[in-house]
C-alpha cells in the first residue's frame, strides 16, 4: 500500500460536536486498514455504516498502542514515553501532530510501512474519533488506557521460557484481546439498547471471544514469535518446564509438547464456542453485527482445525486458512445467520473431532483479568505519567475496568 500524505488542520483536544471529522479522513482509514489488519478490513464493512466507522477508528487506535509496544528497536524508556503522551493525546490534553512527528522516526526498520504510515497520520484518526458520541470516545478511551498500562508488564518481560500458567496467559490476553471485546460488546450495547439487558453476560463472553482470537493468534504465530524472541505458551501444559519450551526446535516433536498443544486447543476452542453463544444474543436484526462475529469467528475455528491436523508445523504459513475456506466460511455464515439452532450445529459441525476443555478452565483465564466493566481509574494514567513500572496486570484490569453492572 502506498504511503499517505499527512492531514494538518484543526485542534485534535477540541470538543465533540465543534468540527465534523473530514470524509478524507475516513477515507484515509479505509485506505490503511487492510494493510494493518486483513481480518478486519473484511469483517468491519458488514456492520452498520456508523458502528463501522467506530469499530474502525478503535481498531486503528489500538494498533498505534501495539506498534509502540511491538518495536524490538524501541528501548522501554521510550515506549513508557510514547505510551503517555499517546493517552494524553486521546484525551485531549497534547497535539496529535506533535505526537506522531515525535514518534515516527524513531520507529526502527522493523516495523511494517502501512503500521509506520498509521503512526504518522495519528492526527487523521483522532479527528473521525472527535465526532463520535461522548460514550462512544469514553469507551474507546478506556480500552487504551488498559491496553497501554497493561501490555508492558508482559511485553517487557518476555523470554522463550513461556508464561507461568493458564492465568498468566488469561491475564495477558485479557489486557490486549478481552478488552477489545469487551469494548465491542459496549458499542453493540450503544447501538442496539435491546441488549442492554443482557449486558454483563454479554461483557463476559465477549472477554471470552477476545481471548480465544488471541490464543488461536498465539498458537498460530509459535514460531514466528519464538523468532522475536518471545513465547506466549504457559508452561504448565508443557510439562511445567519453561527449559523445554527455549528449546522449542526439538521439543515440539515430543509427545509432551504434543499433549500440551491438544490442551491448548481445547481450551481455545472452548473460549470460541463462547464467541459463538456471544453471537446468538445478537438480535436476528442486526445481521450486520452477527455477520461480523460470525466471520470472525468461523476463520478462527477452521485455523484451529489446521492447527490440530498438523501439530508439526514450523510456520504460520503452513496454518493459513486458504481464500476458498475464507469464501466457503463467509458463505456459510451468511446462509444461517437467521437461525442460532442452525448457527450451533454448522458450528459444531465444523469444530467436530477438535477436544474442547471444561467451562471452568475458560472462566478461571477470564478472572484472571478482573475484566468486568468497564470504567477508569484515574491512578493507572498517573502511574503512566509518573514513569512508574507497569503494574500487576490483575491490578490493571481491577482497577481500569470497573462499572456497575
Amino acid at each position: 500500500m502506498r504511503l499517505y500524505g499527512q492531514q494538518s488542520g484543526g485542534s485534535i483536544g477540541m470538543s465533540h460536536g465543534q468540527m465534523e471529522p473530514y470524509s478524507h479522513d475516513r477515507e484515509y482509514q479505509a485506505r490503511i486498514l487492510p494493510g494493518v489488519s486483513r481480518t478486519f478490513a473484511l469483517t468491519i464493512p458488514v456492520l452498520p455504516k456508523k458502528l463501522a466507522d467506530v469499530v474502525a477508528t478503535a481498531y486503528l487506535l489500538c494498533r498505534i498502542a501495539d506498534t509502540i509496544e511491538d518495536d524490538p528497536s524501541l528501548e522501554h524508556e521510550w515506549k513508557t514515553e510514547f505510551h503517555q503522551r499517546f493517552l494524553a493525546v486521546i484525551e485531549g490534553e497534547e497535539d496529535a501532530e506533535a505526537f506522531a512527528v515525535a514518534l515516527t522516526p524513531r520507529l526502527s526498520d522493523q516495523v511494517l510501512p502501512d503500521e509506520r504510515n498509521l503512526v504518522r497520520n495519528t492526527a487523521r484518526v483522532v479527528r473521525v474519533l472527535r465526532g463520535f458520541s461522548t460514550g462512544e470516545q469514553q469507551a474507546v478511551t478506556r480500552c487504551l488506557v488498559v491496553m497501554c498500562s497493561g501490555m508492558p508488564k508482559f511485553q517487557r518481560n518476555k523470554s522463550l521460557m513461556g508464561l507461568r500458567d493458564l492465568e498468566e496467559l488469561g491475564a495477558y490476553c485479557c489486557v490486549v484481546a478481552g478488552v477489545v471485546g469487551e469494548l465491542l460488546a459496549e458499542l453493540f450495547c450503544m447501538h442496539c439498547p435491546d441488549l442492554l439487558k443482557h449486558r454483563r453476560k454479554l461483557r463476559r463472553l465477549a472477554v471470552s471471544f477476545g481471548l480465544g482470537l488471541q490464543m488461536t493468534n498465539i498458537l498460530k504465530d509459535t514460531w514466528e514469535d519464538r523468532r522475536r524472541g518471545t513465547c506466549w505458551l504457559p508452561q504448565v501444559l508443557f510439562s511445567g518446564r519453561g527449559s523445554q519450551l527455549k528449546r522449542l526446535e526439538k521439543f515440539h516433536s515430543t509427545d509432551d509438547f504434543q499433549a500440551g498443544l491438544k490442551s491448548l486447543i481445547g481450551v481455545t476452542h472452548r473460549h470460541l464456542r463462547n464467541a459463538l453463544e456471544f453471537t446468538c444474543m445478537i438480535p436476528m436484526r442486526e445481521a450486520g453485527i452477527r455477520r461480523f462475529c460470525l466471520w470472525t469467528l468461523g476463520l478462527a475455528i477452521m485455523t484451529l482445525k489446521k492447527l490440530y491436523r498438523n501439530p508439526y508445523f514450523t510456520s504460520g504459513d503452513e496454518v493459513k486458512v486458504s481464500r476458498r475456506t475464507v469464501k466457503a466460511t463467509i458463505l456459510a455464515s451468511n446462509l444461517n445467520t437467521a437461525s442460532n439452532r442452525r448457527l450451533r450445529w454448522l458450528f459444531s459441525w465444523a469444530s467436530r473431532g477438535l477436544p474442547i476443555s471444561q467451562a471452568q478452565t475458560a472462566t478461571v483465564m477470564c478472572r484472571a483479568g478482573r475484566p468486568h466493566g468497564v470504567g477508569v481509574d484515574r491512578s493507572l494514567r498517573s502511574n503512566l505519567r509518573s514513569g512508574g513500572s507497569a503494574p500487576d496486570s490483575r491490578a490493571v484490569m481491577a482497577a481500569a475496568m470497573r462499572s456497575p453492572s
